[in-house]
C-alpha cells in the first residue's frame, strides 16, 4: 500500500495528460473561437459577442431549441413511465424474465445512425400507405423521432429501475402490507420514494439525451422538412459545417448549447436531491 500511495504519479499524470489533452485544452480553445470570426484555428480573428448576438437571431436555433425542449420533455415522461412499469413487471417471479430484458435491452446496443435507417424505412413503409412521410410533414417526425428514441431507451432506463427495485429491502414491503397498505398506497408510499436514487439517475439521463441527440435525427429526418425537425445538435453541425463564414456561430451556439445542458441537468440534479431528502 505504501509503494502504491509513493507512486501515484505514475497513475495519475498519463491520465490528466489525456484529459486535459482531450478535453480541457479543446474546451478552452472552443470557448476561445466562439468570440472569434476563423475558417481555421491560425486565423481566428476577436469580433466580440458578435456571434453570439448573430446565434441568438437566427430564427432556425430558436426553432431547434423549443423543438428539442419538447422533445426531452415528452421523451422523459414517456421513457421513465414505461421503463418503470416494465421494471415492476420483470422483477416479479415470473418465467422467461431474463429473456423479456435481454430483448428490452438489446435495441440500446445498435448505433444511432444505423437506427434512425431502420426507422425511416419503417416508417417510409407505412406512411407510404397514406400519401406521406417524415420529411414532408414535421409533426410526423417529431413523433418518429419521440417513438425512434422511446424503443431504443426505454430498455437501458428498466435495468436501472431494476437495479432499484432489487435494492428494496423485502421487510419495509412486508411491514407494509401487514399495515393494511394495498398495491397503489404501497406504490406511492413505499416503493417510489425509495427508489428516488434510480429515478434521478433516468430522469438526468434521458433529459441530457434528449437535449443531445444528434445520430437519430440525422439518420431519420435530417431536419426535413425545411429544418422544422431539426434539433439543436444538429443545427449546430450545418451551421458549422454547412454555411461558410459561420464557423464562430456555430462554435457559440455549442457554447450557448454546453451551457444549456449543464443549467438544465444542475436544476434537474437539485429538483430530484431535493425531493430524495424530503422523502
Amino acid at each position: 500500500m505504501r509503494a502504491i500511495k509513493k507512486y501515484w504519479p505514475i497513475f495519475l499524470i498519463p491520465t490528466m495528460a489525456a484529459f486535459a489533452i482531450g478535453f480541457v485544452i479543446p474546451f478552452i480553445l472552443g470557448i476561445y473561437l466562439s468570440f472569434t470570426k476563423f475558417t481555421a484555428v491560425t486565423d481566428a480573428k476577436w469580433v466580440g459577442l458578435k456571434n453570439y448576438a448573430t446565434a441568438l437571431k437566427d430564427p432556425t436555433f430558436v426553432h431547434s431549441f423549443l423543438f428539442t425542449a419538447a422533445f426531452a420533455a415528452v421523451t422523459l415522461i414517456l421513457i421513465n413511465v414505461i421503463a418503470f412499469a416494465l421494471a415492476m413487471a420483470l422483477t416479479k417471479k415470473r418465467r422467461g424474465t431474463n429473456v423479456f430484458r435481454t430483448i428490452f435491452f438489446m435495441p440500446n446496443l445498435i448505433g444511432g445512425i444505423v437506427l434512425g435507417y431502420i426507422w425511416q424505412l419503417i416508417f417510409s413503409g407505412i406512411l407510404s400507405r397514406f400519401h406521406t412521410a417524415l420529411n414532408l410533414n414535421s409533426r410526423l417526425g417529431f413523433w418518429g423521432l419521440v417513438i425512434l428514441v422511446c424503443w431504443q431507451q426505454i430498455g437501458y432506463m428498466m435495468i436501472i429501475y431494476i437495479a432499484g427495485f432489487q435494492s428494496i429491502p423485502t421487510d419495509v414491503l412486508e411491514a407494509a402490507e401487514i399495515d393494511g397498505a394495498n398495491a397503489r398506497q404501497t406504490l406511492f408510499k413505499v416503493t417510489i420514494p425509495m427508489m428516488m436514487p434510480s429515478i434521478t439517475i433516468c430522469t438526468f439521463l434521458t433529459i441530457t439525451n434528449g437535449f443531445k441527440l444528434f445520430d437519430q435525427n440525422l439518420a431519420l429526418t435530417a431536419g426535413a422538412p425545411m429544418k422544422k425537425t431539426e434539433m439543436l445538435a444538429l443545427n449546430i453541425y450545418n451551421t458549422f459545417y454547412g454555411r461558410s463564414g459561420f464557423e464562430g456561430v456555430g462554435q457559440a451556439k455549442a457554447v450557448i448549447f454546453f451551457v444549456l445542458v449543464v443549467a438544465i441537468a444542475a436544476l434537474q440534479q437539485k429538483l430530484t436531491r431535493t425531493k430524495e431528502v424530503q422523502q
